[in-house]
């Protein structure tokens, strides 16, 4: 038993001996398409042209999205490994690690007013 693949042009959906399928590699990544002769002309004399303009060009980087501004110090003169050790003293459930709550913070500026943040 024979089997007959026909192959369709993937850019107007003809069909023909002379379509086959064709790889090609732009800005450094490869695709495939299945392309008649006339049609695969087309597209390298399609490419041949957008190089001319990539090799004329300069390529914009996107913007990423960079770091977050530092937030305002909860407490000036302490670090949060002081503000932790506090808590613990004083039976404060606060993370090992991670973000400390506001009403943690309040609550050691008011055991310490010279942690007072400058407003």
């Amino acid at each position: 038993m024979a089997e007959k693949v026909i192959r369709v042009d993937d850019i107007d959906g003809s069909e023909g001996g002379d379509v086959a399928r064709r790889d090609f590699e732009i800005l450094d990544r490869m695709f495939t398409i299945d392309l008649s002769d006339d049609n695969h002309k087309r597209l390298i004399e399609a490419l041949e042209t957008v190089a001319l303009y990539i090799d004329k060009s300069a390529e914009v980087k996107r913007p990423g999205k960079g770091r977050k501004a530092p937030s305002p110090a909860k407490v000036k003169g302490y670090t949060n490994a002081d503000v932790r050790e506090w808590a613990g003293r004083k039976g404060v459930e606060v993370p090992e690690r991670g973000k400390i709550s506001d009403e943690v913070y309040a609550a050691f500026i008011k055991d310490h007013p010279d942690a007072e943040p400058d407003a």
